[in-house]
């Protein structure tokens, strides 16, 4: 995948959210860390929080979309702000689902990518290497 210098790469699965930007080039990313920011898991998509029953009974499950939910709020409001030009989304596979219910379209014109793979908790290399072979 083609990264564009200063592209920010957001990692998420359903409790943590790493935001890094590319400080190389298309060709040679460098990744680096960028601070921490928080991330409202009270959001929920419309129509998605239910009462626990046998058709939906698991609460964490509900947290985690909530979770996912918050870092799609959270990367709406920087790309309207102006922070984010270019962006690619690294998530788990259901996390990274409950995000794209709450893509802004401003969102969705500078997302140049996404990977539906779990990487939160690995280091800035094997992040840098799954991208590079995306």
């Amino acid at each position: 995948m083609q990264l564009p210098q200063h592209t920010v790469i957001a990692v998420a699965d359903g409790e943590k959210l790493a935001l890094f930007e590319n400080e190389g080039d298309a060709a040679n990313v460098k990744l680096k860390a960028m601070p921490s920011a928080e991330v409202d898991s009270s959001k929920i998509a419309s129509g998605a929080r239910h009462p626990s029953s046998a058709a939906n009974p698991d609460d964490s499950q509900q947290d985690e979309d909530g979770f996912s939910n918050g870092v799609a709020g959270l990367l709406n409001a920087q790309v309207l702000d102006g922070k984010i030009k270019s962006l690619v989304i690294v998530a788990a596979p259901r996390t990274l689902g409950e995000m794209r219910k709450s893509y802004h379209k401003s969102l969705s014109d500078v997302l140049i990518g996404e990977l539906d793979k779990d990487l939160t908790g690995h280091t800035i290399p094997e992040i840098e290497k799954a991208l590079a072979a995306a």
